[in-house]
């Protein structure tokens, strides 16, 4: 399991600093497919599946900012987590170990579950330390900083770093 899957799933919804923000979970088929679940939840699943990402992102943004998660916030996080099927049984395929998980209710806490244990380890561990949202206004992206000097800003160089570099870079040129 990805460690910062509650991220990956969070940031399924991006540029959210813009006016109109990227969604790219457009209905339960885009779900299932992130999932990799075997059959798309129904609408009411996919709405409250949103509802999570929505909760692990503004927990994160708070983390990522120094901040403790508003109060709500976290009572629905442990609500979710609390509801979601257990971590009871491994299975071993393909040269890995991953969790097993009862798929067949379809329900959004089953499809989630991983989200939601990562979510679960990220906030109690020490890695949550190194939670940071980009630096710039217009991305918001969240991530986990692994630089040596911990010190990054970004979500990538290839993208909002080069931009704010560029920027700079405009902005001394037509000061000389």
């Amino acid at each position: 399991m990805n460690p910062d899957l509650c991220l990956d799933f969070a940031n399924t919804r991006f540029w959210r600093g813009q006016e109109t923000p990227t969604e790219t979970l457009k209905g339960p088929a885009d779900l299932a497919i992130w999932t990799r679940a075997p059959k798309a939840p129904g609408q009411k699943e996919f709405e409250q599946a949103l509802t999570l990402r929505e909760t692990i992102h503004r927990v994160f943004d708070a983390v990522a900012q120094g901040k403790a998660p508003a109060g709500r916030d976290f009572e629905a996080l442990n609500a979710a987590l609390a509801a979601a099927p257990a971590r009871k049984t491994l299975r071993h395929a393909d040269d890995r170990y991953d969790w097993e998980i009862d798929m067949k209710s379809g329900t959004a806490l089953a499809l989630l579950a991983p989200v939601l244990w990562s979510a679960g380890d990220l906030l109690a561990g020490a890695r949550r330390a190194k939670v940071r949202r980009c630096a710039n206004p217009e991305c918001l992206y969240l991530f986990v900083d692994e630089s040596r000097a911990g010190r990054r800003r970004w979500c990538t160089m290839s993208s909002c770093g080069n931009r704010a570099k560029a920027k700079r870079h405009y902005h001394k040129s037509r000061q000389a």
